[in-house]
């Protein structure tokens, strides 16, 4: 397939620049693959569509503030969106500046940070520095990252709501959006149906949001990133498919991190890298279904959603989405795949 097959018209103004007032107001487009059908439903209808036994699977990665400014110390300006803190004094990084800066270059970052460029790799920079752990000076000085289609400076609300209210294990440098529809009643609500509840890690990095580069997908490398998938879900997973029962992916994280796990067949713990490119034609092997937000035209995630659901079906749900001015992306809408799709 080709990339210009992922492609639709989305006006501006559909592109949710801040969340809700409640995390549970969304929207929710359920679509139906094997009745090749969709509906307009609510979030707090998804309930509805769940069954005691079945699997939910939450990623709880937990969003740093990735985002530093402040200068060469030649003056020249530059912005540092961090893309993976590697160990305490080093960090891989994006830096923007006028000129690229070079290995050996010293940056001070927010005016507090002292570092010094130690390498280059393709587009991304190693910095380090040795004024205390990278988390922590993130935390104290770093801002949300949000993201390139959010055209307005992160506020304090966004350190909140750009937030899960299960994240706990930070690393990522943007949220795992579909998770942002879930409050902790909501949560609640799931167990008390009887649906389990489980939890992987994948750090999502800023390459999430780089653009597919040439016309033929195949020939795609996807970036990089940390995942961690335990032996515990790994069991909950093969229990609930031996029971007959749904194992239901919250978020496209969630699905590249599950899928990662099968080695030769078989679902097994992983603690690694994971650079799994799902694309139409991809033979799922252990998710039933998925909760995702909307995604960018020609992307990546949603080369993935149209593997699950087909890509014509994918295609008319989007379309409607637009002409029923569905809110899209990071703070917008919902929709859930019920079943998997031929």
């Amino acid at each position: 397939m080709q990339l210009s097959d992922f492609d639709y018209d989305l006006p501006e103004q559909l592109i949710a620049q801040a969340p809700l007032a409640e995390r549970d107001a969304s929207r929710l487009l359920l679509v139906d693959p094997q009745q090749n059908h969709f509906s307009d439903q609510r979030f707090t209808d998804l309930i509805d569509y769940l069954d005691a036994g079945d699997l939910v699977v939450f990623n709880d990665t937990r969003v740093i503030p990735a985002r530093l400014f402040g200068q060469k110390q030649s003056g020249g300006k530059v912005e540092v969106m961090v893309e993976r803190v590697l160990d305490d004094t080093t960090l891989l990084a994006h830096v923007r500046a006028s000129r690229a800066p070079r290995p050996g270059t010293n940056l001070i970052l927010e005016n507090k940070i002292e570092c010094t460029v130690l390498a280059r790799q393709q587009d991304l920079f190693v910095l380090q520095q040795s004024a205390g752990p990278w988390l922590e000076l993130l935390e104290q000085f770093g801002r949300i990252p949000l993201p390139p289609y959010i055209q307005r400076a992160a506020e304090a609300a966004d350190q909140d709501r750009y937030q899960t209210v299960f994240a706990s294990k930070p690393g990522a440098v943007a949220a795992p959006t579909a998770g942002l529809h879930f409050d902790a009643a909501k949560i609640e609500s799931l167990r008390a149906r009887g649906v389990n509840t489980a939890h992987i890690t994948l750090h999502v990095g800023a390459g999430t949001f780089q653009p597919v580069r040439g016309e033929d997908i195949d020939s795609h490398v996807m970036h990089s990133e940390l995942v961690d998938v335990s032996a515990s879900v790994c069991t909950a997973i093969t229990r609930t498919h031996a029971q007959g029962k749904r194992v239901i992916a919250v978020g496209t994280t969630v699905v590249r991190s599950l899928e990662s796990a099968v080695i030769s067949g078989r679902l097994r713990p992983l603690q690694g890298e994971s650079s799994l490119f799902i694309k139409p034609g991809y033979a799922f092997k252990v998710i039933d279904a998925l909760l995702t937000n909307f995604h960018l035209p020609r992307s990546t995630l949603l080369m993935m959603v149209s593997a699950l659901g087909g890509t014509e079906l994918i295609r008319r749900a989007y379309a409607h989405a637009v002409a029923q001015h569905y809110r899209f992306f990071s703070y917008g809408d919902a929709m859930f795949i019920a079943n998997r799709g031929a």
